[in-house]
């Protein structure tokens, strides 16, 4: 196993497979370049698409009756890693904040706040339908929400449809599409495909930023059969309990949150890239179940699916109202500063498998594929800026997992930096749902600068709970690998994106010293051996191999082993 120290940092418009990478590393970590690097992730969208000058391409697109139609010869590409940008101008409008069908509490107190000018109402906010009509927020609703039209160039290119994609707004926006890939090996939710797919989570961090959120089912993700299979918790959207529909109370909490928000607060989230971190926040914070401070801080606040029996829209809307400038909490930045790799073809099989699923400034999230009972990694928030100025400190949270197999050791009396040591563990109930199983870990790192606890920055860590595998303590106590059977029990499952298969068992031995000498496999093609640096033992000698993973067309991934008799073994 080899223990790293690099710091490699994207920005916020680079990831694997898109136009416009930069990625740098710095082999010798300086936490003066880490800081310098993560500053940069701020000029991505949000008050910096505003600066777009009117020069700079087609001119503005102007809302008209309550809809702005999105054509695609006006649409800029000026976004980070060139993204599309659409600037609209809104024009002044009479319309009230709410329908006429809103009587709930939370509804009376928005229309008060807004009748006496302390709340901002929904007058430059977009509504973005992304299933064509199939779950839409009805106009009459919102009536101040601007909603989206793409033309027929547009909807043809498919800008209008799924996961929300190319297409960057200068201006706030919700949005939602209840849509999923139902059919064949690899189905899934729209957010499992979002977080899976190469650059998804760099994507979903520039809508972030730019203030735009969107809600997805989990249909079928999120539920007793299969347990929890988000493969990590980020803040980058919602996911609502159910399938189509049942996005629609969550889009109602959003433009509520957004109307409630104070003029003044809400102009100074947008210019400084903070309305969405702050909208989850508040969302979170304001949870039927989250009556204290303490449960806002633990996993009951920060689940990946949210039940519409939590939304709780009075709350949201007297929190909302309540911030202003001065006592918004910032976003928390996140970067990895060490941790250990696991090598492909000795810890882990599979070519091209990683360890990292995605590091971004709010989320990062990892895959535990290695044959490791303990793994460990040291995170920084010292990039974390504080709009007021403030030194904020940090709370490191264990939001989901083993908390006795979960360890976190702060390393500064601010709680900038923090070492997480996770052992192996089973999977355990989802807080606040025990009908669900999850097999993820969950940290959440919380700043704290004035009244408010900010949204986390989190950390997740995937298990592989398919696998069966048995640890026994070495000679020096330290508990290691014994067995690991990595076929899928009949009634299991695991996502063949993430996870390809590998149907075999692999049985380890050691010397007397503790010292790692092989491993047998037991698979379809009978017993193999192989030697501690993953060469297959035959009776020439040791061949080194390679586990290929085979992606055939329409079917899931599997994981073939290959022989190389014509490469020299080390």
């Amino acid at each position: 196993m080899l223990f790293r120290q690099d710091v490699i940092c994207a920005t916020a418009g680079g990831a694997p497979g898109f136009r416009g990478l930069i990625w740098l590393m710095f082999p010798t970590f300086s936490r003066r370049k880490l800081l310098r690097c993560l500053a940069g992730l701020g000029l991505v969208p949000g008050a910096a698409l505003s600066q777009v000058k009117e020069g700079a391409g087609a001119d503005p697109v102007l809302a008209k009756d309550g809809t702005v139609l999105v054509r695609l010869s006006s649409l800029l590409r000026a976004g980070p890693a060139g993204r599309l940008l659409a600037r609209i101008t809104f024009p002044e409008t009479s319309e009230p904040v709410l329908g006429p069908k809103a009587h709930e509490a939370g509804h009376r107190l928005l229309w008060k706040l807004v009748f006496e000018g302390r709340a901002a109402g929904n007058h430059g906010d977009l509504y973005e339908n992304r299933d064509r009509g199939h779950s839409r927020l009805p106009p009459e609703a919102h009536p101040q929400l601007t909603h989206v039209a793409y033309d027929t160039e547009a909807r043809e290119a498919g800008l209008d449809y799924g996961l929300a994609g190319s297409v960057l707004f200068d201006a706030p926006l919700i949005g939602n599409s209840s849509t999923a890939v139902r059919d064949g090996p690899l189905w899934r939710s729209l957010p499992r495909l979002a977080l899976g797919q190469p650059g998804g989570a760099q994507h979903l961090y520039q809508n972030y930023l730019a203030g735009q959120i969107h809600v997805y089912p989990e249909h079928r993700d999120h539920d007793r059969e299969h347990g929890d299979l988000i493969p990590a918790n980020t803040p980058y959207f919602l996911i609502s309990q159910g399938s189509s529909g049942s996005d629609r109370p969550h889009l109602e909490a959003l433009a509520m949150i957004l109307a409630a928000f104070r003029p003044e607060t809400k102009a100074f989230l947008y210019r400084n890239q903070l309305l969405a971190p702050t909208v989850q926040m508040v969302l979170r914070r304001s949870l039927t179940a989250v009556r204290s401070r303490s449960a806002y801080l633990s996993g009951l606040a920060h689940p990946s699916v949210i039940p519409r029996d939590q939304i709780n829209l009075m709350r949201m809307v007297q929190l909302a109202n309540a911030l202003t400038p001065e006592t918004v909490p910032p976003m928390v930045r996140l970067a990895v500063l060490s941790e250990e790799d696991a090598v492909e073809g000795i810890d882990y099989f599979g070519e091209g498998l990683s360890e990292r699923l995605f590091d971004t400034p709010a989320a990062i999230a990892r895959i535990w594929r290695s044959h490791a009972y303990r793994r460990s990694m040291t995170v920084s928030a010292e990039a974390t800026r504080d709009p007021n100025g403030r030194a904020p400190t940090f709370i490191w949270q264990v939001l989901r997992g083993d908390r006795a197999r979960t360890r976190i050791e702060p390393l500064d009396n601010r709680g900038l930096r923090a070492r997480i040591t996770v052992d192996w563990q089973l999977p355990r109930p989802v807080p606040g749902r025990p009908e669900i199983r999850s097999n993820r870990v969950d940290i959440g790192v919380f700043a704290q600068s004035g009244a408010q606890d900010s949204a986390p920055g989190l950390i997740s860590i995937l298990l592989p709970q398919h696998e069966t595998r048995r640890y026994g303590p070495g000679p020096d106590g330290a508990m290691r690998i014994e067995s690991i059977d990595r076929q899928v029990p009949p009634d299991g499952y695991a996502d063949p994106v993430l996870f390809a298969q590998a149907d075999w068992r692999d049985d380890y031995s050691y010397d007397a010293a503790g010292a790692l000498l092989g491993w047998e496999r037991q698979g379809p093609v009978g017993r193999m051996r192989f030697d501690a640096k993953g060469r297959k033992i035959t009776q020439g000698g040791p061949m080194p191999v390679r586990h290929m993973v085979n992606r055939p067309s329409g079917a899931a991934p599997r994981i073939v082993l290959k022989e190389m008799p014509g490469e020299e073994g080390e």
